[in-house]
């Protein structure tokens, strides 16, 4: 094995740099002297990794014009981090979500004899079946991050290790709620909702005036609410101009990131499908999950829908813990009625949020490895050789 390899290594957007950074701290335990370069982000930086590109130049969304948009820039991304892989070939490639983008590569690597590992599996129980097949012919390994994930994949000749999920790692089983509110300039008596409408460019355009509608009436419902926004810092003054537009500029606090914090903080929290509900989910908050799209990428998507569920909290509990409003449904009324729903059941029913929060501790503790270690040991045995 070499001793110190290379690893060439794609993750797409916040939440896969998260992800690869975390891989990387694993990797480096095992190699010390690890080169790690490709497409990343910030987190993945902090470990020293060389990025060629920004892992945001492939925050794209949905189907239709929003990617088709961005798709040649994204493919000539692709060629030419191809061929530079190919000329100087890495001891393994790892694609960090962003299938749409890293399938393909991995599957030319791979043909040229480079090993492949692709980490968190893409939602073939959810959504888009037909990837199975891609997924086979890409990846000599896959790195999963829910516990049913491996036996789905060798059904279906595909070698997969559950690793768990990095975030039940990060996300302490009790959060603070006192320190988080503290850190944010709250105080322990106050209803907080938190706010959190993406961190895509394409959410904000499509969500977050619903969301600050709906904000906007629970504010007139209960006019000493605190309204918390962590933002991405690139989205930031996007997403205060909207709160301006619906007439919040003074009522709404935005920050730059401290996601985590804002939900350790909150009472509620009116959330954008995707990782973030998770998250939320592993702080043990009610929420309202919501997401808005252009009508033809819902339409298509709608199409290879597998489950009743759109949120991942409710996916992996496998039933509607908490309310979903999507697309037509995501209305500033019922957005605003679901969420004073929770705050209510927190003054009158708090056997109700009990009964949630008991729910997501099993979650988290079904979520809870070694991730950076069982990943980083899956890795190890790939680049073994062979005798």
């Amino acid at each position: 094995m070499n001793a110190s390899p290379r690893v060439a290594m794609v993750a797409g957007e916040t939440s896969g740099d998260l992800l690869a950074g975390l891989l990387l701290d694993g990797m480096q335990s095992h190699w010390p002297a690890l080169q790690s370069f490709g497409i990343g982000g910030p987190q993945m930086a902090r470990r020293g990794f060389e990025a060629w590109w920004p892992s945001e130049k492939l925050a794209v969304h949905g189907y239709s014009m929003e990617v088709l948009r961005r798709l040649r820039e994204l493919l000539s991304i692709r060629k030419s981090l191809r061929s530079d892989l190919l000329k100087n070939r890495p001891d393994v490639f790892i694609g960090v979500d962003a299938p749409d983008f890293n399938l393909g590569l991995e599957a030319d690597l791979r043909a040229a004899g480079i090993k492949t590992v692709h980490f968190v599996c893409p939602s073939i129980w959810a959504w888009r079946a037909d990837r199975v097949e891609k997924i086979r012919r890409s990846a000599d390994h896959v790195l999963c991050i829910f516990p049913f994930e491996p036996e789905l994949l060798a059904r279906h000749g595909i070698e997969a290790t559950y690793v768990g999920h990095p975030l039940a790692g990060v996300i302490p089983m009790v959060p603070d709620r006192s320190a988080a509110r503290a850190q944010l300039g709250l105080q322990d008596a106050d209803e907080v909702v938190a706010i959190l409408p993406g961190s895509r460019s394409s959410e904000i355009q499509y969500i977050a005036k619903p969301f600050f509608e709906a904000a906007a009436l629970i504010r007139q419902a209960r006019p000493a609410i605190k309204l918390v926004v962590p933002a991405v810092p690139a989205l930031q003054s996007r997403i205060a101009q909207v709160a301006q537009e619906c007439g919040l500029q003074d009522a709404v606090q935005i920050v730059a990131g401290q996601s985590h914090a804002v939900l350790a903080a909150c009472d509620a929290t009116l959330i954008a499908s995707g990782t973030a509900t998770l998250e939320a989910a592993l702080f043990k908050r009610p929420m309202v999950i919501a997401y808005h799209m252009q009508p033809l990428s819902w339409w298509l998507m709608r199409r290879k829908q597998l489950q009743p569920w759109v949120g991942l909290p409710n996916i992996l509990c496998g039933e509607f813990v908490v309310p979903e409003l999507i697309q037509d449904a995501a209305t500033p009324e019922a957005l605003c009625a679901a969420t004073l729903d929770w705050l209510d059941a927190r003054r009158h029913n708090p056997s109700r949020i009990s009964a949630l929060e008991q729910r997501f501790t099993v979650l988290h503790e079904s979520l809870l490895r070694n991730t950076p270690r069982l990943a980083a040991d899956a890795i190890q045995k790939i680049l073994a050789p062979t005798a």
